[in-house]
């Protein structure tokens, strides 16, 4: 009898260890990633906290740094910022962070810096994810993609208020962004750039059709280098009510990319 109870404590400690080896096997199997995450117009690198989070405890590495002038750095705020200045941000946090193999996130405006980032450093990139991002052509501002003009926003001291800046709101908040970073054009004429895993995910909102979502310039210039193409269902600024849904698209974007 005792040898039976012995050789049955046996088994359970057996199969635990064995259940616990290959959770670790499991675990350390799956792949992780380091993300640069680069956010739209007037906000920075804290909108995205949450979804940093959830990639974070996916084992991932994440930066989410602000560009030059908003956010936390919105004391750094002139009209002479541009479209450059904001690339020349994330190129530096790759290089002096010496990230390799780095997954790109643009959102909106951010799109028009990643091209840049792309153009610069594709040697760094190992992927690109335009989440309802700017695709600009080589040459083309961002003003130029989204047919607009400083007339179309108020404009004060070299500074775009997008109407849903609200300077009163406590922070963290969307500020104002220098009217520069919209109409200097970009480049996006490097071979090695052109070559890089790309996905585009449109978001769709409530009440609007995929066809209407996507007949936008963006979507057809991202389409024409045959990227990746993909839709989610939700508002512009989605990943601020479900991030946790937004991180695991990326995770997801990454191994489905060019699949049918």
């Amino acid at each position: 009898m005792n040898s039976e109870i012995v050789r049955l404590v046996a088994l359970v400690i057996f199969a635990i260890c064995s259940s616990i080896v290959c959770a670790d096997e499991a675990e350390s199997n799956k792949q992780q990633h380091t993300f640069v995450i680069v956010h739209g117009a007037g906000g920075g690198g804290w909108d995205w906290k949450a979804v940093d989070q959830k990639l974070s405890a996916d084992g991932n590495v994440v930066y989410r740094p602000t560009l030059t002038g908003l956010g936390e750095r919105v004391h750094l705020a002139n009209p002479d910022i541009n479209l450059t200045t904001h690339i020349d941000d994330i190129v530096n946090v790759i290089l002096f962070e010496d990230l390799q193999d780095v997954v790109l996130v643009a959102h909106s405006y951010g799109g028009m810096v990643v091209t840049g980032v792309m153009n610069s450093i594709p040697e760094r990139i190992k992927h690109a994810i335009f989440l309802d991002a700017a695709v600009p052509n080589d040459g083309m501002a961002a003003f130029d993609l989204w047919r607009k003009s400083a007339s179309d926003y108020k404009v004060v001291d070299g500074h775009v208020y997008f109407p849903w800046t609200d300077t009163k709101a406590p922070y963290p908040s969307d500020v104002p962004q220098s009217l520069k970073t919209f109409t200097e054009p970009v480049s996006y004429n490097n071979p090695s750039a052109q070559k890089l895993d790309v996905t585009y995910i449109a978001f769709v909102p409530l009440g609007m059709s995929i066809r209407e979502r996507t007949d936008n310039s963006s979507w057809r210039n991202a389409e024409s280098r045959n990227w990746t193409m993909r839709t989610f269902d939700g508002d512009h600024v989605v990943y601020r009510s479900r991030p946790a849904e937004i991180a695991e698209l990326l995770e997801i974007a990454i191994k489905d990319r060019n699949q049918p």
